[in-house]
């Protein structure tokens, strides 16, 4: 089956205050996918972003981002007035997220509608709690602690709470009770408004294509709940760390910093965490996308306190177990593997075992020294073609950017004379080649340049925060999609 979709991060939404959300903006954008016969939406991961705003270092692999929550049902509830939302400072460029004063004024509103809730009464609440008890108690616990030690890492939390010595949690769990139900609140209203909102766009016809980082954060309640899952010492210290080795894009290499798992453990108890990831994604998603899919074949190992990846090696990871495990428990679900990079037989072999679409990134093929397999014509039905990802420029800027020879190749390959016009045949040549599936980020719909990119790898202080205007989704907009959508059978 041809298709196709979108890429739009949930906090690029031009929601009122600060930052995008599960308001009446993104039930427009359903809507605007609808007409413009789009079937899938693709976003970022939900997480509770920390350290460096990114959703691939989340809090939680299971919890939702409490910045999602839409405010005007908490007014319309009774529980924050209009007029408090309006004196919280959210920033002033409705262009870019501003997260030091989301940070500031987001937990003051729900702390508010907490407060005058009277939640713990609410059965639907109750139902929740206990429903998610398997990683909500970790979770809220682990945040209030956080909290009461002014944001401190649990690494370095006294030897009692960081070891999760019995005494110990008793004492937080009475002390931090208030803090702690408010961080469940959190999660019921961002779980009511989520689902809410999917199943809206289910029953327009477009599904989710949700995204789940391979790694967990080491500071995060997963590490601190469950330290035999991963490579760490008596004392949660790591051995070793995540990463990827020097490439001609970085010298010495990524260092990710997260926490590397015991496979072997996993693979004793039937990656029984894993499988509850997994299938805890699959309530909030249609559709899974695994970033950094080879590293389930082998992966990067750097020693713990290295500043930089030049001296880490590689690892043999659970390989094609895993995904046999995962199709035995949770039966067949839609996979896309993130397969960039460098893959070597081994991953290219797991990957075709699995059955999974592979990534076909239109950017990355306009090298003319080398064919390359991410040019149209080297595509299989069995893949997923994006003009660019959240990591790359948009395809505007990437044009201006790139080098002559590679432009004038792109030029040539894609049968225009402009530059200018390279985005749009780029756009036309992803929906139009073999690959049953096209997901084209929105930045590209709407030609933005450098303004609008999202993420730059290995940076910090810029990223996650770029927002769109209202009213740049337009009805003319729409059926420019729509009309290219069906020219090509998607």
């Amino acid at each position: 089956m041809r298709r196709s979709g979108i890429l739009m991060p949930v906090s690029s939404l031009p929601s009122e205050y600060g930052i995008g959300a599960f308001s009446k903006e993104a039930y427009e954008f359903v809507d605007f996918l609808e007409q413009a016969g789009q079937k899938l939406w693709q976003i970022l991961p939900l997480g509770p972003t920390g350290y460096g705003d990114s959703p691939y270092q989340s809090f939680s692999t299971f919890a939702g981002n409490p910045y999602f929550i839409d405010l005007e049902s908490l007014v319309k509830e009774g529980w924050i007035t209009r007029s408090e939302c309006d004196r919280m400072d959210f920033g002033e460029d409705e262009c870019y997220i501003d997260y030091e004063k989301m940070y500031h004024s987001r937990f003051k509103l729900l702390k508010k509608a907490f407060d005058r809730s009277g939640i713990e009464e609410n059965a639907d609440y109750q139902a929740f709690v206990k429903e998610n008890e398997f990683w909500l108690e970790d979770y809220a616990l682990y945040m209030a602690i956080k909290d009461s030690l002014d944001g401190a890492s649990f690494l370095t939390w006294d030897e009692d709470i960081k070891l999760r010595r019995k005494e110990a949690m008793e004492e937080y769990r009475g002390r931090l009770s208030e803090e702690i139900a408010f961080y469940k609140f959190q999660q019921f209203l961002f779980a009511k408004q989520w689902f809410a909102l999917k199943d809206y766009a289910n029953k327009k016809g477009i599904q989710i294509v949700g995204d789940i980082p391979i790694y967990v954060a080491l500071d995060g309640a997963d590490t601190w709940a469950n330290p035999e899952l991963f490579q760490l010492d008596e004392d949660c210290t790591p051995l070793a760390v995540a990463g990827c080795p020097p490439d001609a894009f970085s010298a010495t290499g990524q260092l990710w910093g997260n926490p590397l798992y015991r496979w072997e453990y996993h693979k004793e108890t039937g990656y029984e965490w894993w499988m509850k990831r997994i299938a805890y994604c699959y309530k909030l998603y249609d559709i899974l996308r695994i970033d950094h899919f080879r590293g389930f074949e082998s992966y990067y190992s750097i020693p713990y306190g290295d500043l930089t990846a030049e001296f880490g090696h590689w690892e043999k990871g659970p390989d094609y177990d895993f995904f046999k495990t995962l199709k035995e428990k949770l039966g067949k679900k839609e996979v896309i593997a993130e397969d960039l990079g460098y893959l070597t037989p081994a991953v290219l072999k797991m990957v075709k075992k699995t059955g999974y679409p592979g990534m076909k990134v239109l950017q990355f093929a306009f090298d003319p020294r080398e064919e390359s397999d991410y040019l149209p014509h080297n595509y299989t039905r069995n893949s997923v073609v994006y003009t660019g990802t959240h990591d790359n420029q948009t395809t505007t800027a990437w044009v201006e950017e790139i080098g002559r020879a590679d432009r004038a190749f792109a030029k040539q390959y894609l049968h225009v004379k402009r530059s200018k016009d390279v985005p749009e045949a780029m756009v036309r040549a992803a929906l139009s080649s073999v690959s049953d599936t096209a997901v084209i980020p929105v930045q590209d719909w709407l030609g933005l340049g450098a303004e609008a990119r999202i993420n730059t790898p290995s940076t910090l202080g810029e990223n996650w925060k770029w927002r769109l205007k209202k009213g740049q989704c337009s009805a003319q907009l729409a059926e420019q999609i729509r009309t290219l959508t069906r020219l090509y059978g998607r």
